[in-house]
């Protein structure tokens, strides 16, 4: 855990040391989550995620992103015929290479690491439900105006099993799924 956060913090800082453009902002949207592997049962949830975001541009065309965001997922399992709305909280990191047009739009790509901050599900009667860590990758695209406004769809793809449990009939070897619509704004601060 420590080196993956020095490891974050150590492209964070070649990043800016790199940069020709420097933004920071804010962002927010609309989760919509399910669970994929294993042999659970589920449909799509809606959630949101909200957060802010750093933007170190290099050159005309490149820039690493950094996020961190709250994020709610999970899913509407059925469990004996019921469906139970199942949902955990994270904060995530995703860390975004983009690639940019001179128009606007652009295409990012990168991994992502969750932290759990919270579970709810309904008649507790799975321990450990979900783990501590939850590990991802994540691809999108969308546009971003002249003045940092943009839009983006991103899909996230759970690359470590949401929870490590046994019994209740559900094999824990599943993974998040989510798809994410945000809206956001890069202020420029520095754009040399």
């Amino acid at each position: 855990m420590k080196k993956l956060a020095i490891t974050i913090m150590f492209a964070a800082i070649s990043s800016f040391a790199m940069a020709q453009s420097f933004s920071f902002g804010p962002k927010a949207g609309l989760n919509i989550s399910n669970y994929t592997g294993g042999n659970i049962e589920s449909d799509a949830r809606v959630g949101y995620h909200l957060g802010g975001l750093l933007n170190f541009g290099i050159g005309n065309h490149f820039a690493i992103q950094p996020e961190v965001l709250f994020s709610t997922v999970g899913a509407k399992v059925d469990r004996a015929g019921n469906k139970d709305n199942f949902k955990v909280s994270y904060v995530t990191v995703p860390v975004m290479l983009k690639l940019k047009t001179t128009g606007g739009f652009y295409i990012e790509l990168g991994p992502q690491v969750g932290f759990r901050t919270s579970t709810n599900i309904p008649n507790q009667t799975i321990e450990n439900f979900a783990n501590n860590l939850d590990l991802a990758a994540a691809g999108g695209i969308g546009y971003q105006s002249n003045i940092g406004l943009g839009i983006g769809v991103r899909y996230i793809a759970g690359l470590s099993k949401v929870g490590n449990f046994s019994g209740n009939n559900i094999d824990p070897d599943f993974k998040n799924s989510v798809i994410q619509a945000s809206i956001f704004w890069a202020i420029p601060a520095v754009n040399k």
